[in-house]
């Protein structure tokens, strides 16, 4: 009996102990990011270093260089994101966001791309600008990796996308789909309406957001974000600019997007009797004339009686005080 018993523990003890491992397992696959390069990770601090540094300092207000724009009405911890003043397309005020709500005037990043490495570092830690000063936020390591993402992971993706209507100017449909199919339909769906995200306060899905903002798509498809830690990422799997390209282009062309034209359907109208308007014949435009002639004498002489009474009531009240 007691060894049963004893048996019986050490069962419960061994599977406690599986499950707690498998827990654990699912747990640190989830929760842990995958090991990216430092241009990824630049990439990513660029977008929202508050989500990809473990324990960031919240700064409190506004950014000070916010007070230089007036435009957005972004506050707090916005302001203080590459991204939101520099764009997606990193060309700041000459690219998308040149107007609209997220216009804030100030320069992009891309021509930055050739400064070395002590000027970019100057740029970053108010050396250049004392109210551009991130020290507080980013620790070096974080500052190296956004330098080597501006140095080597920046792409003109205006090329590629017409800043009026946002599409892709040309592409690969199919080497769009062929890299779509390997890297994102296991979570996304074969039409993108798998996963959803948040964009803008609102849930949208990949066909959406490849037609409203292609820049972040493409942001997002190269270097990935730290909200999808274990999502794949182009960089990383050696995708060209023009590989990511195609991929909007196919998501643009072949996804639903949420802004299809509602098909026109046919309405019968039944034909109604005229019962006025412009005359039919010379008679009906003679009596009509007529009629149009005596609707205006009557309201003059009605006017002229209203005008008359007036002066009339003004004689006799004239007359009552003089006989007074």
């Amino acid at each position: 009996m007691n060894k049963l018993k004893r048996f019986l523990s050490f069962l419960m003890i061994l599977i406690l102990f599986v499950v707690i491992s498998i827990t654990s397992i699912n747990v640190s696959a989830r929760e842990n990011q995958q090991e990216i390069s430092p241009v990824s990770r630049g990439a990513q601090i660029y977008d929202d270093w508050t989500v990809v540094i473990p324990n960031a300092p919240v700064p409190v207000g506004n950014n000070p260089i916010w007070s230089r724009q007036t435009n957005n009405t972004r506050s707090g911890l916005d302001t203080w994101r590459c991204v939101v003043c520099h764009g997606w397309d990193y060309q700041g005020k000459d690219g998308a966001f040149r107007s609209g709500s997220n216009e804030t005037g100030f320069s992009g990043i891309l021509e930055a791309s050739s400064k070395d490495i002590a000027s970019l570092k100057a740029a970053l830690d108010g050396t250049t600008d004392s109210q551009h000063n991130f020290t507080s936020i980013l620790t070096d390591e974080d500052v190296e990796s956004v330098i080597t993402f501006i140095q080597t992971g920046l792409i003109d993706d205006n090329e590629y996308i017409d800043l009026v209507s946002r599409k892709v100017i040309a592409g690969d449909l199919n080497n769009g789909k062929e890299k779509y199919q390997q890297a994102c339909s296991s979570c996304h769906g074969e039409d993108g309406t798998l996963a959803t995200f948040r964009y803008e306060g609102t849930e949208v899905a990949l066909g959406t957001l490849a037609i409203q903002d292609p820049w972040r798509f493409l942001h997002r498809t190269r270097f990935g974000t730290a909200r999808a830690p274990e999502m794949p990422l182009g960089y990383e799997l050696g995708w060209t600019a023009e590989d990511s390209r195609d991929v909007v282009y196919y998501v643009q062309s072949s996804f639903p997007t949420g802004f299809e034209a509602m098909e026109n359907q046919p309405v019968d109208v039944e034909p109604v009797e005229n019962l006025g308007g412009p005359a039919q014949n010379w008679f009906s435009g003679i009596v009509t004339a007529f009629g149009a002639m005596a609707t205006s004498l009557g309201f003059a002489i009605l006017l002229g009686a209203f005008f008359v009474g007036i002066i009339l009531l003004l004689v006799w009240l004239l007359r009552s005080r003089q006989s007074k």
